[in-house]
């Protein structure tokens, strides 16, 4: 049985290469499923800034999180919509300096922080004084559990509204997951179709996955 991953259970949590791989696994199976990037969920920007990639999760109706990766490490920024926000400071009080413009800055500022947890190879997974239990958490974190059929049973609800569409194959979402080439077998795998390869070669490329479509 996997633990649910939460604050109060971080040390669950891949360490920051795994979970840097997941991120974009994640962004590559949205970026197949969702032609149209603004009914993504998961997306990935491999430059995002000099020595910097950034992971978002948003579900448009007010939970997001973030991920900063460098190489010192990576920092979770979440927001569950509805929570009371606690004391910044205090549930980022111990974060490694180089994640305070991140935290501090935006855009995590227009965000909003419920809580917050980072990583470094030499302490692990961390975070502040917890304040409250119920920070969401629970809710936003379970993606990360490395499951494949995790994914498969959010996007088979999530974007499956037609019920002619073929099921997404348990077994190619895991080559996703463990970062093997995207070719267009595996793709065709996961969707009927795929009406513009160069929008989906260049969504790729903006994650930083590999792939073969030749």
């Amino acid at each position: 049985m996997q633990p649910i991953l939460s604050t109060q259970n971080h040390t669950a949590l891949f360490n920051n290469q795994a979970l840097q791989r997941l991120c974009k696994a994640l962004a590559v199976l949205d970026a197949i499923n969702s032609p149209e990037a603004e009914y993504r969920y998961h997306s990935y920007d491999a430059k995002w800034d000099k020595g910097e990639e950034f992971f978002e999760m948003n579900d448009g109706e007010g939970d997001q999180m973030v991920v900063l990766f460098r190489k010192e490490g990576c920092v979770i920024n979440g927001y569950a919509d509805g929570l009371e926000q606690p004391d910044k400071a205090r549930v980022t009080r111990g974060l490694p300096e180089v994640f305070d413009e991140f935290m501090f800055g935006e855009p995590v500022n227009s965000i909003g922080t419920t809580f917050c947890l980072w990583y470094t190879p030499r302490y692990g997974w961390q975070t502040g004084p917890l304040e409250n239990e119920e920070d969401g958490s629970e809710d936003l974190l379970y993606i990360f559990d490395g499951q494949p059929q995790t994914y498969v049973e959010w996007a088979s609800e999530y974007f499956d509204e037609d019920e002619t569409k073929q099921t997404m194959d348990l077994a190619t979402v895991s080559q996703i997951y463990q970062g093997e080439t995207l070719t267009k077998a595996i793709v065709l795998a996961i969707v009927d179709k795929i009406d513009d390869w160069l929008q989906l070669e260049t969504d790729l490329q903006e994650i930083d996955y590999p792939y073969d479509f030749s």
